[in-house]
């Protein structure tokens, strides 16, 4: 085995950095971990020699992750071609709200800011590879065009095209400034009135073009499309009351926003991302795919 070293500590110190990367351009803390796994993989199955010819770890272990999630993503494209309903990028507690049973290693930690919320995740979801792995490493993580462009594969210049149509979808999308505080009470009236069984208070509290977007993967029973206008959702609700009867609402922190889950017998089945707007949602993610729910599966606090 070999001997820990300054040289060493360096390399796994950029662990945490690339996780980030990884979550961002995959929408998947799995995919993202086994990423950088295999970046890893990659360094250490390098001669010493090899790795002491490398000027900067920090840059080839980018180098190499970016590579393999722009392969993951080009490849995720055809897969979710046969996803069974909505995909949905998996959802983030806090890392103190981290259910796993074991403390979490900051190495482990996903920076829950503007460039993880879900409206933002599904934006990106809507780019291309190319333009996805541009704009994040530009946008995101400030990486030059020079350095963009050995990861991608494309000159600076196309990249510099690449980044600039990944913004406009994002100025499209035009996610409103998040007011965490206000946002919260709206998530908190939302949960109310459902518990309640106040279905004016309900759909006075979502936009009349408001949207629910579910993911079960095929795996559990949720709709398979969207669902659009605040009555069609109360509708839907209301059909599926029987299944959230045995079910317990918290309030809990989602990609950085406030957000809901639902527990059965302690075990989190659900996790409710939310967009608002003038205090009003206008969109609901809501992941069942009990694969996307690890970080969930165990509440250890109440």
């Amino acid at each position: 085995m070999t001997e820990p070293d300054d040289g060493l500590s360096a390399v796994m110190g950029e662990r945490r950095g690339l996780l980030n990367l990884g979550y961002r351009l995959l929408g998947s803390l799995a995919e993202a971990e086994d990423v950088v796994q295999e970046t890893y993989a990659r360094w250490y199955a390098m001669s010493r020699d090899e790795q002491a010819a490398i000027e900067c770890p920090g840059a080839w272990l980018t180098k190499v992750a970016g590579r393999l999630c722009l392969n993951v993503l080009s490849s995720a494209r055809v897969r979710r071609e046969t996803y069974v309903g909505e995909w949905i990028p998996e959802p983030l507690p806090d890392p103190d709200e981290w259910t796993t049973g074991r403390a979490v290693d900051p190495a482990d930690r996903v920076t829950l800011d503007e460039s993880v919320t879900m409206a933002f995740l599904v934006v990106l979801e809507s780019m291309t590879p190319a333009e996805r792995v541009a704009f994040i490493l530009h946008d995101v993580f400030r990486y030059p065009f020079a350095d963009v462009a050995e990861i991608v594969g494309r000159t600076p210049a196309a990249c510099r095209q690449l980044a600039s149509s990944a913004r406009r979808r994002v100025r499209a999308a035009d996610a409103p400034a998040r007011r965490r505080s206000r946002d919260a009470e709206v998530v908190r009236k939302v949960k109310r009135a459902w518990e309640t069984k106040d279905i004016d208070a309900l759909i006075g509290l979502l936009d009349p073009d408001a949207t629910v977007v579910a993911d079960g993967g095929g795996l559990v029973s949720t709709v398979l499309h969207p669902v659009t206008g605040a009555d069609r959702i109360v509708r839907a609700l209301a059909h599926l009351e029987d299944r959230f009867r045995d079910q317990t609402f918290l309030e809990r922190t989602v990609n950085g926003q406030p957000g809901l889950i639902a527990q059965r017998d302690g075990v989190t089945v659900s996790v409710y991302a939310f967009e608002i707007a003038d205090d009003r949602v206008i969109r609901i993610w809501a992941v069942r795919n009990p694969e996307k729910l690890r970080q969930w599966t165990v509440e250890t606090r109440h």
